[in-house]
Protein backbone atom coordinates (compact mmCIF):
# COMPACT_ATOMS: atom_id res chain seq x y z
CA UNK A 1 0.00 0.00 0.00
CA UNK A 2 1.32 3.56 -0.44
CA UNK A 3 2.96 4.99 2.49
CA UNK A 4 2.05 8.05 4.13
CA UNK A 5 4.72 10.78 5.03
CA UNK A 6 4.26 13.50 7.28
CA UNK A 7 7.21 15.03 5.91
CA UNK A 8 10.52 14.08 3.39
CA UNK A 9 12.11 11.39 3.86
CA UNK A 10 14.38 11.18 0.52
CA UNK A 11 16.05 8.01 1.43
CA UNK A 12 13.17 5.70 2.41
CA UNK A 13 11.22 7.56 -0.82
CA UNK A 14 14.41 6.44 -2.92
CA UNK A 15 14.31 2.56 -1.41
CA UNK A 16 10.23 2.02 -1.95
CA UNK A 17 9.97 3.65 -5.29
CA UNK A 18 9.90 0.07 -6.98
CA UNK A 19 7.70 -1.45 -4.43
CA UNK A 20 5.57 1.20 -4.45
CA UNK A 21 5.27 1.02 -8.40
CA UNK A 22 4.57 -2.60 -8.38
CA UNK A 23 2.32 -2.32 -5.71
CA UNK A 24 -0.18 0.55 -7.32
CA UNK A 25 -1.06 -1.95 -10.00
CA UNK A 26 -2.96 -3.72 -7.75
CA UNK A 27 -4.05 -1.28 -5.07
CA UNK A 28 -5.93 2.30 -5.28
CA UNK A 29 -3.87 5.36 -3.49
CA UNK A 30 -5.72 7.28 -0.53
CA UNK A 31 -5.98 10.24 -2.09
CA UNK A 32 -6.15 10.47 -5.93
CA UNK A 33 -4.99 13.50 -7.82
CA UNK A 34 -7.93 14.89 -9.86
CA UNK A 35 -5.58 15.84 -12.93
CA UNK A 36 -8.51 16.39 -15.36
CA UNK A 37 -8.71 12.73 -17.50
CA UNK A 38 -6.66 12.98 -20.56
CA UNK A 39 -7.84 12.38 -24.02
CA UNK A 40 -7.39 8.15 -25.17
CA UNK A 41 -4.35 6.38 -26.39
CA UNK A 42 -5.87 5.97 -29.93
CA UNK A 43 -6.81 9.45 -29.88
CA UNK A 44 -3.13 10.53 -28.48
CA UNK A 45 -1.44 8.22 -31.19
CA UNK A 46 -3.59 10.49 -33.93
CA UNK A 47 -2.51 13.61 -32.21
CA UNK A 48 1.14 12.81 -31.82
CA UNK A 49 1.91 11.85 -35.60
CA UNK A 50 0.14 15.84 -36.52
CA UNK A 51 2.59 17.25 -34.13
CA UNK A 52 5.44 19.61 -35.94
CA UNK A 53 9.06 17.53 -35.10
CA UNK A 54 11.67 20.70 -34.46
CA UNK A 55 15.03 21.40 -32.83
CA UNK A 56 14.48 22.86 -29.65
CA UNK A 57 15.67 26.24 -29.28
CA UNK A 58 15.56 28.07 -25.63
CA UNK A 59 17.29 31.19 -26.54
CA UNK A 60 16.17 33.63 -24.78
CA UNK A 61 13.87 32.11 -22.06
CA UNK A 62 12.91 33.35 -18.75
CA UNK A 63 10.23 31.95 -15.87
CA UNK A 64 9.24 35.09 -15.59
CA UNK A 65 7.64 35.47 -19.32
CA UNK A 66 4.86 32.49 -17.57
CA UNK A 67 3.28 34.50 -15.15
CA UNK A 68 1.87 32.29 -12.11
CA UNK A 69 0.12 32.07 -9.89
CA UNK A 70 -3.15 33.81 -10.83
CA UNK A 71 -6.65 33.74 -9.08
CA UNK A 72 -9.21 30.85 -10.49
CA UNK A 73 -12.18 31.20 -8.46
CA UNK A 74 -12.53 33.27 -4.78
CA UNK A 75 -9.69 34.02 -2.64
CA UNK A 76 -7.96 30.61 -4.89
CA UNK A 77 -5.14 31.14 -6.89
CA UNK A 78 -3.69 28.38 -9.69
CA UNK A 79 -1.86 26.62 -6.23
CA UNK A 80 -4.16 26.62 -4.51
CA UNK A 81 -7.16 25.82 -6.49
CA UNK A 82 -4.68 22.46 -7.55
CA UNK A 83 -4.21 21.79 -3.57
CA UNK A 84 -7.33 21.65 -3.26
CA UNK A 85 -8.72 19.83 -6.30
CA UNK A 86 -6.10 17.14 -5.81
CA UNK A 87 -6.47 16.08 -2.16
CA UNK A 88 -8.99 14.07 -0.01
CA UNK A 89 -10.64 16.08 2.87
CA UNK A 90 -9.14 19.65 2.07
CA UNK A 91 -9.37 21.96 4.83
CA UNK A 92 -8.72 25.41 3.86
CA UNK A 93 -8.55 28.76 5.76
CA UNK A 94 -10.51 32.00 4.51
CA UNK A 95 -7.24 32.86 1.80
CA UNK A 96 -7.86 29.43 0.47
CA UNK A 97 -4.51 27.90 2.02
CA UNK A 98 -4.72 24.56 2.74
CA UNK A 99 -4.65 23.83 6.66
CA UNK A 100 -5.06 19.97 6.63
CA UNK A 101 -5.65 16.89 3.97
CA UNK A 102 -4.09 13.84 1.93
CA UNK A 103 -2.42 14.38 -1.17
CA UNK A 104 -1.56 11.26 -3.28
CA UNK A 105 1.40 11.88 -5.84
CA UNK A 106 0.63 9.87 -8.79
CA UNK A 107 4.39 10.17 -10.31
CA UNK A 108 5.61 7.92 -7.26
CA UNK A 109 3.01 6.72 -5.12
CA UNK A 110 3.73 8.24 -2.17
CA UNK A 111 0.67 9.77 0.35
CA UNK A 112 1.45 13.24 2.01
CA UNK A 113 -0.46 15.16 4.50
CA UNK A 114 1.11 18.57 4.61
CA UNK A 115 0.07 20.67 1.47
CA UNK A 116 3.93 21.63 1.77
CA UNK A 117 5.30 18.52 0.75
CA UNK A 118 3.77 19.44 -2.76
CA UNK A 119 4.93 21.16 -5.85
CA UNK A 120 2.21 22.02 -8.77
CA UNK A 121 3.87 20.46 -11.33
CA UNK A 122 3.29 22.00 -15.20
CA UNK A 123 3.17 18.56 -17.19
CA UNK A 124 4.64 20.50 -20.12
CA UNK A 125 7.03 22.48 -18.63
CA UNK A 126 7.62 25.97 -19.27
CA UNK A 127 11.16 25.99 -20.67
CA UNK A 128 9.77 22.66 -22.63
CA UNK A 129 6.75 24.69 -23.91
CA UNK A 130 9.22 27.93 -25.00
CA UNK A 131 11.43 25.58 -26.70
CA UNK A 132 8.31 24.20 -28.73
CA UNK A 133 6.74 27.11 -29.83
CA UNK A 134 5.63 29.38 -26.68
CA UNK A 135 8.84 31.80 -27.31
CA UNK A 136 6.23 33.17 -29.96
CA UNK A 137 3.11 33.80 -27.60
CA UNK A 138 2.23 36.51 -26.14
CA UNK A 139 2.37 37.13 -22.33
CA UNK A 140 -1.05 36.57 -22.06
CA UNK A 141 -0.75 33.44 -23.72
CA UNK A 142 1.83 32.11 -21.59
CA UNK A 143 0.21 32.87 -18.36
CA UNK A 144 -2.95 31.35 -19.73
CA UNK A 145 -0.36 28.21 -20.42
CA UNK A 146 1.25 28.56 -17.02
CA UNK A 147 -2.25 28.51 -15.43
CA UNK A 148 -4.63 25.73 -17.15
CA UNK A 149 -6.79 23.92 -15.09
CA UNK A 150 -8.70 22.33 -17.83
CA UNK A 151 -6.24 20.78 -19.63
CA UNK A 152 -4.48 17.90 -17.95
CA UNK A 153 -1.33 20.21 -17.55
CA UNK A 154 -1.53 21.15 -13.82
CA UNK A 155 -0.94 18.26 -10.65
CA UNK A 156 -0.21 18.33 -7.47
CA UNK A 157 2.55 16.30 -7.01
CA UNK A 158 5.57 15.24 -4.33
CA UNK A 159 8.05 18.11 -4.03
CA UNK A 160 11.44 16.66 -4.80
CA UNK A 161 10.24 14.36 -7.81
CA UNK A 162 8.88 17.93 -9.62
CA UNK A 163 12.04 19.15 -8.93
CA UNK A 164 14.40 15.71 -10.44
CA UNK A 165 11.87 16.17 -13.45
CA UNK A 166 12.79 20.25 -13.67
CA UNK A 167 12.40 20.87 -17.42
CA UNK A 168 12.87 17.81 -19.16
CA UNK A 169 10.51 15.99 -21.93
CA UNK A 170 9.83 11.87 -21.81
CA UNK A 171 12.64 10.91 -23.31
CA UNK A 172 14.86 12.34 -20.58
CA UNK A 173 12.51 11.68 -17.63
CA UNK A 174 9.42 9.72 -16.72
CA UNK A 175 7.39 9.08 -13.89
CA UNK A 176 9.04 6.50 -11.17
CA UNK A 177 5.37 5.28 -10.87
CA UNK A 178 5.54 3.02 -14.10
CA UNK A 179 1.61 2.36 -13.86
CA UNK A 180 0.95 6.14 -14.53
CA UNK A 181 3.13 5.83 -17.75
CA UNK A 182 0.39 5.69 -19.83
CA UNK A 183 -2.20 8.63 -18.13
CA UNK A 184 1.62 10.91 -18.54
CA UNK A 185 1.95 10.10 -21.64
CA UNK A 186 -0.99 11.04 -23.34
CA UNK A 187 -1.52 14.33 -20.86
CA UNK A 188 1.55 15.28 -22.35
CA UNK A 189 0.48 14.63 -26.00
CA UNK A 190 -2.85 16.51 -25.27
CA UNK A 191 -1.39 19.48 -24.04
CA UNK A 192 1.00 20.04 -26.93
CA UNK A 193 -1.66 19.51 -29.26
CA UNK A 194 -3.83 21.56 -27.78
CA UNK A 195 -1.22 24.51 -27.35
CA UNK A 196 -0.11 23.73 -31.40
CA UNK A 197 3.44 22.82 -29.56
CA UNK A 198 6.49 21.23 -31.68
CA UNK A 199 7.94 18.11 -30.31
CA UNK A 200 11.65 17.05 -30.49
CA UNK A 201 12.60 13.40 -32.85
CA UNK A 202 13.63 11.61 -29.33
CA UNK A 203 10.79 12.87 -27.59
CA UNK A 204 8.00 11.92 -30.63
CA UNK A 205 10.17 8.40 -30.35
CA UNK A 206 9.64 7.90 -26.41
CA UNK A 207 6.05 8.90 -26.71
CA UNK A 208 5.39 7.02 -30.43
CA UNK A 209 7.00 3.81 -27.55
CA UNK A 210 4.73 4.34 -24.48
CA UNK A 211 2.02 4.98 -26.66
CA UNK A 212 2.00 1.90 -28.40
CA UNK A 213 1.66 -0.02 -25.02
CA UNK A 214 -0.67 1.54 -23.97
Amino acid sequence: MPKVYARRRLSILAAFTGLIAMAGIFTGPNASAALPTPVSAATARTYLASLSVKTENRTGYNRDLFPTWITISGACNTREYVIKRDGSNVVTNSACTATSGSWYSVYDGATWTAASDLDIDHLVPLAEAWDSGASAWTTAQRQAFANDVTRPQLIAVTDNVNQQKSDQDPAEWMPPLSSYACTYVRAWVQVKYYYNLAVDSAEKAKLSSVLSGC
